[in-house]
């Protein structure tokens, strides 16, 4: 967030400027930037005026008290939870489903429990992908480049492959109209050369941007547990088909419980609203042959509304040496992440087969070729 106060700062080191009595300008005592009163007087303004509007970005709040709401008693007795005894994993998921193993860490000790404690979605995207699609994305996933020869045969067994597990995730949809503003410092290079020496020099420039744009369902997953490098990965959804939630969408899945509410995600909610609206604003930068963001941008919320939805994954985690391994995919898109581990015997087998096939062509170039 920009600072709220402002100070009298050389424009071109930042440093505090201050007026030496008899001078008719004002000198930077760490750069020797020479300045006339009239122009300190101008930037000065500009910062209150940048003050003021980092206050009031400050104050800017998201409402998340419309997100979610309370299921009814019919839906609520359909309802059931599965805590995991290993990590304390909550899944949700209709009376007719149970999940076999937690999908987080693997443990096939689910105890069923009542459920309660958790809003009910506003909306869902449903699954699009079936089970057969994402074992068929699993084993492609497998076979691609090196891993294919180097991951555990345990890792890849068919009936490991056949444990992953259809889950709705808990989301946060953050809707919001801005106002942005922010400093560019953009430089240009001119080259010149001399009968001895090449010399360039380097232009600079200050490009204030400000805007107004809207941003719709920006998502934060609601869930500790998930990776949230893994969510962003497999993004994006296709929002424009999400529908009302019905608690028939649980029917033959499990849902994550969220334990990040919606106030909660709101410092990466706001990350990634800052970073959006600062892009754009850059982007509108041309003409320059570098660009970077001088200082710090000012975001304001006029309108920050939230919503609760549920997502489409594939999940599959397994453990290999007490290490938890996990892969994901898109349930509406297909798109596929996932972390592996290396099986350090196949890496020492493949290297010892390498070296050996490397010996007889290192040889003919040793004798036929360098020889020569």
């Amino acid at each position: 967030m920009a600072d709220t106060s402002v100070s009298y700062k050389c424009p071109n080191c930042g440093a505090p400027l201050s007026f030496l009595p008899g001078h008719d300008h004002i000198t930077c005592e760490y750069c020797n930037t020479e300045l006339d009163v009239a122009t300190v007087e101008n930037l000065f303004q500009k910062a209150q005026e940048k003050a003021a509007l980092a206050a009031e970005a400050k104050e800017s709040k998201w409402n998340t008290d419309g997100a979610g709401s309370e299921w009814d008693s019919a839906e609520a007795e359909t309802m059931k939870v599965q805590t995991c005894s290993s990590c304390g994993a909550e899944l949700v998921s209709d009376g007719n489903t149970m999940a076999t193993e937690c999908a987080y860490c693997g443990s096939p000790n689910m105890i069923p429990s009542q459920f309660g404690g958790m809003l009910r979605p506003d909306y869902v995207i449903p699954f699009k992908k079936t089970k057969q699609d994402a074992i068929a994305a699993l084993k492609e996933f497998y076979s691609e480049g090196l891993r294919k020869y180097i991951l555990p045969s345990t890792f890849t067994s068919e009936n490991r492959i056949k444990e992953i597990q259809s889950m709705y995730v808990p989301f946060w949809l953050f809707d919001s109209k801005v106002r942005a503003s922010a400093t560019f410092r953009a430089e240009n290079d001119s080259v010149h050369e001399t009968s001895d020496e090449i010399i360039t020099e380097t232009s600079h420039y200050s490009c204030e941007r400000s805007g107004s744009m809207a941003f719709e369902r920006i998502p934060v997953d609601g869930s500790e547990r998930m990776d949230d490098q893994y969510m962003e990965s497999i993004e994006p959804f296709d929002y424009t088909e999400l529908v009302p939630f019905s608690a028939a969408y649980f029917t033959g899945h499990i849902a994550d419980k969220y334990d990040v509410d919606a106030e909660a995600s709101v410092p990466r909610a706001d990350k990634r609203v800052n970073e959006s609206a600062i892009g754009v604003l850059e982007s509108t930068v041309k003409g320059y042959d570098r660009c970077s963001l001088d200082g710090e941008a000012t975001v304001i919320k006029e309108d920050g509304t939230v919503s609760y939805a549920m997502a489409p994954v594939w999940i599959l985690t397994t453990k290999y040496h007490e290490k938890p391994y996990t892969f994901m995919m898109n349930g509406q898109t297909g798109k596929v992440v996932g972390s592996v581990p290396i099986d350090r015997a196949k890496v020492l087998l493949y290297s010892v087969i390498l070296a050996i096939v490397s010996i007889p062509i290192f040889y003919y170039l040793a004798k036929f070729v360098l020889s020569d």
